[in-house]
């Protein structure tokens, strides 16, 4: 405890620290405030009624996350950053894919700019059809809870155009927290519209509990396996091959460069969240084509997270998705040169060619375990709830997207505060050592 209360003191004493933490606080502050701001023409009460017999699942479920449950109450932030992630997902793939985007992405900080100042242009074009889609959506579930008074043109003008505003101001917000705030300021505000289900989750759960004698003992037992997945999760976000680099002597003058031995961070899950949301949103596909058809039943599978063959089609489509995606953002050829470059090469293998093949090799092998505990993450919310039949709320953080954002987003804002520390001659954070971000080889955090 007084270890904890000298890091407190040793942070605040800080002023550039104090500064950034405080102007995060403020923004994240005003975001969460304009989660509860409905649009213009809706009956919050009318539509909270709604809201309890319509429950939402696959994608749905996945944007009222990332939105902190503004979806679900029609606010002006009801899309949230969705659109802005996806446009970044959209970017990202294309510096991949296309060559000239690869060109613009080895420009430097100008090549940075104008890949985000693309990326902003999409997310207006992806924000305006998204409101499109969300009106209709509201139209069609939550129609009663639109007030009378509000002509359908005027009502669909003011939505549409108040989203895409909310979401650009969103995103305009995460920008200011990256620049001049504390983390990245897109990942932080997923993680608190995250959090701020957290304490109705939990309070909701031990009612639940609260109402047989002796499942009490069972919510105490729920908590303390939360906290052993929270721990599982923390390894699998860190966990890396380290393979050994040397460096090869340059004597310039008098003084000696290089000869030092590094290593090679390779992480096992270099994906990080991204194949969860996409297996979200490919198992939500089938349900469009089976609402109210005689395959109904087929569909209702593929929106129940505690159904067996749910949890394994899902751990399928994870697992190839996180081949998939770690293929694309991973390049053992661009390692190999940037090695060969600065003098650097594997103890036993040749430059060039075999340092590319040995990369990839250990690439694959570790991807593998890495694609099935992610997997297994994945299905834990339904497992967990199937096993010990909690509520579905609080069954959601026991693994999935919003588990891995958390854990994520946590450990890479505290890594930058122990770097604050550092530099000014005070201890980190840990005693056993420094705190290590996800450092994801992806140019999106999430």
């Amino acid at each position: 405890m007084k270890k904890l209360i000298t890091t407190l003191k040793n942070i605040w004493s800080i002023e550039e620290l104090r500064s950034k933490i405080l102007f995060t606080l403020l923004l994240v502050f005003i975001y969460r405030i304009g989660k509860y701001i409905p649009l213009p023409g809706i009956n919050p009460v009318t539509l909270e009624a709604l809201q309890k017999n319509n429950a939402q699942n696959g994608i749905l479920d996945l944007i009222n996350t990332f939105a902190g449950g503004a979806f679900e109450q029609a606010s002006i932030f009801a899309l949230g950053v969705m659109p802005y992630i996806t446009a970044s997902i959209f970017m990202q793939l294309m510096t991949v894919l296309v060559p000239s985007f690869q060109k613009m992405q080895k420009e430097g900080e100008s090549g940075r700019k104008k890949i985000n100042q693309i990326t902003r242009y999409l997310t207006v074009v992806v924000t305006f059809v998204q409101a499109f889609a969300y009106l209709a959506y509201l139209q069609q579930t939550s129609g009663p809870a639109i007030m009378p008074g509000y002509g359908s043109f005027y009502f669909s003008l003011t939505t549409i155009v108040l989203l895409t505003t909310g979401t650009l101001f969103v995103m305009w917000l995460g920008e200011k927290i990256t620049d001049k705030g504390l983390g990245n300021g897109t990942s932080l505000i997923i993680m608190v519209g995250i959090l701020g289900r957290l304490p109705q989750s939990v309070a909701q759960e031990l009612t639940f509990r609260s109402t047989r004698t002796g499942d009490i003992l069972i919510f105490i037992i729920e908590i303390a396996l939360f906290i052993g997945i929270i721990m599982g999760s923390i390894l699998l976000v860190q966990g890396v091959r380290k393979v050994p680099v040397n460096y090869a002597k340059q004597i310039v003058g008098n003084r000696q460069f290089g000869g030092a031995r590094q290593f090679l961070p390779l992480k096992v899950n270099s994906a990080g969240v991204m194949p969860i949301i996409f297996a979200q949103a490919i198992m939500f596909v089938p349900t469009l084509f089976t609402m109210g058809s005689k395959n109904a039943d087929l569909g209702r599978m593929f929106t129940d997270h505690t159904n067996g063959w749910y949890m394994l089609i899902y751990a399928t489509v994870v697992i190839g998705f996180t081949f998939l995606y770690t293929a694309l953002i991973f390049n053992p050829k661009q390692i190999s040169d940037n090695l060969k470059q600065n003098n650097g090469f594997i103890p036993g293998v040749k430059p060039g060619q075999p340092t590319t093949d040995y990369i990839g090799t250990i690439m694959d092998r570790i991807t593998f375990p890495g694609a099935v505990l992610l997997a297994f993450v994945g299905i834990l919310p339904g497992l967990i709830q199937k096993l010990f039949g909690m509520t579905q709320g609080f069954s959601m953080f026991f693994g999935g997207t919003s588990l891995l954002i958390m854990v994520g987003v946590v450990l890479d804002t505290l890594q930058q505060i122990e770097t604050q520390l550092m530099m000014r001659q005070y201890d980190g954070l840990m005693k056993s050592g420094r705190i290590q971000g996800r450092q994801s080889s992806s140019a999106i955090q999430i």
